[in-house]
């Protein structure tokens, strides 16, 4: 538990944080048969600097193999392409969204929007930091 007493151990406990709650997404889309890698693309798949660009592709392929994505090359630039959700990709992107709102709101009912605000202050001083 992070406390005022001990500042220096919000990383660890951020660390442990994510583990769980990954493991939590992880269980609550069992059916789904993705590890949390994964589940996290197809949540961000708009934002994929969510996810460091060496493991990237490795997920790419992954999602591709089980019919999640698509990947066309870019008509505009032939060198890049363009990665677009499969139906069945969409609804695993909006479970996976689902799940994700739906533990964050059972985590945030105990918690004041003071609380919230400078759990947020943390999160961007440590983003910072870590530049």
């Amino acid at each position: 538990m992070i406390s005022a007493k001990d500042p220096g151990s919000a990383i660890l406990a951020l660390h442990r944080a994510t583990h769980a709650t990954l493991h939590a997404l992880t269980t609550r889309l069992a059916d789904l048969d993705l590890p949390a890698a994964d589940i996290n693309v197809l949540a961000n798949l708009a934002d994929a600097s969510a996810t460091r660009p060496s493991t990237l592709p490795s997920l790419l392929d992954r999602l591709t193999g089980r019919g999640f994505i698509v990947r066309e090359t870019d008509l505009a630039d032939r060198r890049s392409f363009v990665i677009r959700l499969t139906p069945a990709g969409r609804a695993a992107a909006e479970r996976a969204a689902a799940a994700i709102t739906d533990l964050e709101r059972q985590a945030l009912a105990a918690v004041t929007p003071a609380e919230r605000a400078g759990f947020h202050a943390l999160l961007d001083a440590l983003t910072e930091v870590s530049r």
